[in-house]
């Protein structure tokens, strides 16, 4: 479940991270300048990008980009593309990838690619491996379990108290995200059903006012929507997705109806199967 108003934002960087199933696509860039060019000349050039994990020999093969990035935010859409990437897992846990390498995929310069995966290091969603580039951390199914025990200890009391004190024509109002999820989910896209899941829940959670809350559950919630090893995508089929979205329906009724006890088993069930 994720964030109103915010959520239609998000949506729209997924869908400019997206135009076909395991296809990404980025316009052609002007490539930048090589910084080692000049005094340091073509082997010091050479030189610097190894220490900044440049080497591309032996990588795994890297679809082809999904979708268009427009020269405006390259950086931000190049890392709502890997994102998705992540989650699709056509990024595969485990192996190493390196800017220049995805830059061709995308159609861009190596340093829009780089920026973003720093970005995805600080995250916790890759790890730098120097003089090769960046690997894809290995998650397992405690990790998953861990980050889902976090989230409901953070969110289910926030929601709990929202449930007593918000009216009931304002979580009518989540109503179109909480039916985004379902088409998502019905898709069988699990790019897309995450990001219109983060958007229900956020959009929950931002009734209580508290932006820093909402920034820490969205981060969790980023964590736990990574692959696991072995399993793309967590393993997660159509068909769970769809049971998960309609646990979104289903506790935005009992939000609206003021029901607690079926708010309270709602939002344990959905925690429990870590949605």
């Amino acid at each position: 479940m994720k964030q109103g108003t915010q959520g239609s934002a998000v949506t729209r960087e997924a869908a400019a991270a997206r135009t076909g199933p395991g296809r990404y696509r980025v316009p052609a860039q002007p490539t930048a300048p090589d910084p080692g060019a000049g005094a340091r000349g073509r082997a010091g050039a050479a030189e610097g990008d190894a220490v900044r994990g440049e080497h591309t020999h032996g990588e795994p093969a890297v679809p082809a980009p999904r979708t268009a990035v427009q020269r405006s935010s390259v950086r931000g859409q190049v890392l709502a593309a890997l994102r998705t990437a992540l989650v699709t897992g056509d990024l595969r846990p485990g192996e190493v990838y390196s800017a220049p390498v995805l830059g061709e995929r995308f159609g861009v310069s190596a340093t829009p690619v780089r920026e973003a995966m720093q970005q995805l290091a600080i995250e916790g969603a890759v790890e730098v491996v120097p003089n090769r580039g960046f690997r894809v951390v290995e998650r397992g199914a405690r990790e998953l379990a861990e980050l889902a025990e976090v989230r409901a200890l953070i969110e289910v009391p926030v929601m709990l108290r929202l449930a007593r004190t918000v009216p009931a024509e304002r979580w009518a109002e989540l109503r179109p995200l909480a039916e985004a999820t379902v088409r998502a989910a019905s898709s069988g896209c699990r790019a897309t059903y995450a990001e219109s899941d983060r958007a229900f829940h956020s959009a929950v959670l931002a009734l209580g006012g508290n932006e820093q809350l909402v920034g820490i559950a969205e981060e969790l919630h980023r964590r736990a929507q990574w692959p696991l090893v072995g399993g793309a995508g967590g393993g997660r089929g159509r068909a769970e997705l769809i049971a998960d979205a309609h646990e979104h329906t289903a506790l935005l009724d009992a939000l609206i109806a003021g029901d607690l006890d079926v708010v309270r088993a709602l939002v344990s069930e959905h925690f429990n199967g870590a949605g």
